[in-house]
């Protein structure tokens, strides 16, 4: 099913949230919810819609304000929006990077930096000769 279907009416929306259908209307009018509309203007809500009407209760009950109920809810979806993109994003940048199997090549520097290496070379080594010798019987150095 889908949750964005509209097939709830306004009295099954507010049994199913808890409310009164009177403030259903009133979220209606503040922009707080807003159900899709049928061509003879009745309203009809989604799941989604019943949900974000019982977090809207939620957040009246912890004492915020509606118009700090309808920022919260435009920061929320604004959220959704942006991590929807993130993924598509992450989808096309995945796909791109397989296209392009030359442009995968790392290594690790000599100060733990990323070095981007072509395809088929390889990172140059020190041929430094570190000397180390323990410490031992109270010697110092």
């Amino acid at each position: 099913m889908d949750e964005h279907a509209p097939i709830f009416v306004i009295s099954a929306a507010a049994e199913l949230a808890g409310m009164h259908p009177q403030t259903l209307r009133q979220y209606d009018r503040l922009g707080l919810v807003e159900p899709q509309r049928t061509p003879g203007k009745s309203r009809r809500y989604s799941m989604r819609d019943v949900l974000q009407l019982r977090e809207i209760a939620e957040l009246s009950a912890a004492g915020v304000s509606l118009e700090g109920i309808r920022r919260i809810l435009e920061l929320e979806n604004r959220v959704n929006v942006l991590a929807r993109r993130v993924h598509e994003l992450e989808g096309a940048l995945a796909d791109e990077m397989l296209n392009r199997p030359g442009r995968r090549v790392f290594a690790a520097g000599a100060e733990g930096d990323v070095i981007s290496l072509k395809a088929g070379t390889r990172v140059r080594r020190s041929n430094a000769v570190v000397v180390w010798r323990p410490l031992g019987n109270g010697e110092r150095h």
